[in-house]
C-alpha cells in the first residue's frame, strides 16, 4: 500500500496535540447539484442506510438523487446565512471559540483545534492533514453528537479509520463516544432555554408543554442494540430536572423519518398535531441532540413544526434555537475536551520544553540527521 507523504519534519520542533470537532455535514451551497453531491455521499454510507447495497443503489440513484436534490435545495436556500450553511457557520465558530477557551486555561500553545464534516467539506481527511502538518502527535476527536448512534458517531469512527489507514506515522487517537449526560452539556442546554424564557416568559404548564425533539432512527436500530434511544431519554430527563420541569410537563419525540419502516416513536409531527387538537395552548420546542442549528431544526421544526401545531388548533409556538456558539455550550465542550486530554497536556514550563527540544535536535544531528 502507498501511504500519503508525511509532512516535512525537523528534529527539535515542538509537538502539539490536536482537537478535531466533527459534525454531520452540509452541502457547499443551496443548489440542486451541490445537494445531490452531498446526499450521494451521505446516503451511500451503509451506517446511515442499512438496506442491501444492490437494492439501495437502484433506489438512491434511480429515484432519490433525481427527485430530492431540487426540493431540498429550496429548503436549504430558505435557511442559508450570509456566511454559508448554518451548520458549518456555527461549527466553525465553536472551533474558533474553543481555541480561545482552551487558551484561557493555559493550553493554547500546545493545542491545535480544527473542525470537519463527516460528509461534505471540510472533510475529516483534510482536517487531520492540517493537524498532522501542525506537528500533532496526538489527536482528540469529538463528534458533535451528544447521544451515540451507529449512524452518526459510529460512521465518524469508520471514516477516522479509513483516513488513518492511509497514514504511515499514525498519531495517538482518542474519541469521545458520547456526552449525552455530561453535567456541563446538560447545564448549557438548560441555560439556553432559561435565557429564552427570560425573554418570552416561562410556559404555564397547566396548558402548555415543553417538547424535546431528537433526530429519528429506524426502530430496528434500537432492537439490534443501538443505545441512541436510551441516551435521548436520559438527556431529556436530566434537562427537565435542571429546568425544574416535571415528567408530565414535557414530551420527548423523534423527527426526520423517511421510508415505510417503523421509526422511533413518538413522531414529532404527529405529536405536534395531536397536542394542537387536544387544546395545548403553547409549545416550546428544543432540539438537544443537535450541536448546531441546521436544516432539520430551522426548516423542519421551526417552520414546518410551527405550521403543523398552529393549524391543528394550537395558539403559540416557540422554537428555542440550539445552543450553537453560546458561551455556555462552548464552555461545556471545553470541559469535555479538557477531561479527555488528561495525560496529553503536561503543563510543563515553556523554557523547559524549549531546552528539551534543542537537546533532542542536537542528539539527532549527532546521529546523522540532516534536519
Amino acid at each position: 500500500m502507498a501511504y500519503k507523504p508525511e509532512p516535512a519534519f525537523t528534529h527539535g520542533t515542538p509537538s502539539a496535540t490536536g482537537v478535531l470537532l466533527v459534525n454531520l455535514g452540509t452541502p457547499d451551497e443551496p443548489t440542486a447539484p451541490a445537494v445531490r453531491r452531498y446526499l450521494k455521499q451521505f446516503l451511500s454510507d451503509t451506517r446511515v442506510v442499512e438496506i442491501p447495497k444492490a437494492i439501495w443503489w437502484l433506489i438512491l440513484n434511480g429515484i432519490i438523487l433525481n427527485v430530492r436534490p431540487k426540493k431540498t435545495a429550496k429548503k436549504y436556500a430558505s435557511i442559508w446565512m450570509k456566511e454559508g450553511s448554518p451548520l458549518r457557520v456555527y461549527t466553525s465558530r465553536q472551533a474558533q471559540m474553543l481555541r480561545g477557551f482552551l487558551g484561557e486555561r493555559g493550553k493554547a500553545g500546545a493545542l491545535k483545534v480544527e473542525y470537519a464534516m463527516r460528509y461534505g467539506n471540510p472533510s475529516m481527511e483534510s482536517a487531520i492533514d492540517k493537524l498532522k502538518a501542525a506537528r500533532c502527535d496526538n489527536i482528540l476527536v469529538l463528534p458533535l453528537y451528544p447521544q451515540y448512534a451507529a449512524s452518526t458517531t459510529g460512521a465518524t469512527m469508520d471514516e477516522l479509520g479509513r483516513v488513518l489507514s492511509q497514514i504511515r506515522n499514525v498519531p495517538g487517537i482518542r474519541l469521545v463516544r458520547s456526552f449525552h449526560d455530561h453535567p456541563a452539556y446538560i447545564k448549557a442546554i438548560a441555560k439556553n432555554v432559561m435565557a429564552e424564557w427570560m425573554k418570552i416568559g416561562r410556559p404555564n404548564f397547566a396548558t402548555d408543554k415543553l417538547l424535546m425533539t431528537f433526530h429519528g432512527l429506524p426502530k430496528f436500530h434500537l432492537d439490534k442494540g443501538d443505545p441512541y434511544h436510551c441516551h435521548c431519554h436520559k438527556t431529556a430527563r436530566l434537562i427537565a430536572d435542571e429546568l425544574g420541569v416535571k415528567a408530565d410537563q414535557y414530551v420527548l419525540t423523534f423527527q426526520s423519518r423517511f421510508g415505510r419502516a417503523e421509526w422511533l416513536q413518538p413522531y414529532t409531527d404527529k405529536t405536534l398535531e395531536a397536542l394542537g387538537k387536544k387544546g395545548t395552548k403553547r409549545i416550546d420546542v428544543i432540539c438537544p441532540g443537535f450541536a448546531a442549528d441546521c436544516l432539520e431544526t430551522l426548516e423542519e421544526i421551526a417552520d414546518e413544526g410551527r405550521v403543523t401545531f398552529l393549524q391543528a388548533g394550537g395558539s403559540e409556538f416557540h422554537y428555542i434555537p440550539v445552543a450553537n456558539d453560546t458561551q455556555a455550550y462552548v464552555g461545556a465542550l471545553t470541559e469535555i475536551v479538557t477531561e479527555n486530554l488528561q495525560g496529553w497536556i503536561t503543563g510543563e514550563d515553556a523554557d523547559i520544553v524549549k531546552r528539551d527540544n534543542a537537546l533532542s535536535a542536537q542528539r539527532a544531528k549527532a546521529l546523522g540527521a540532516k534536519s
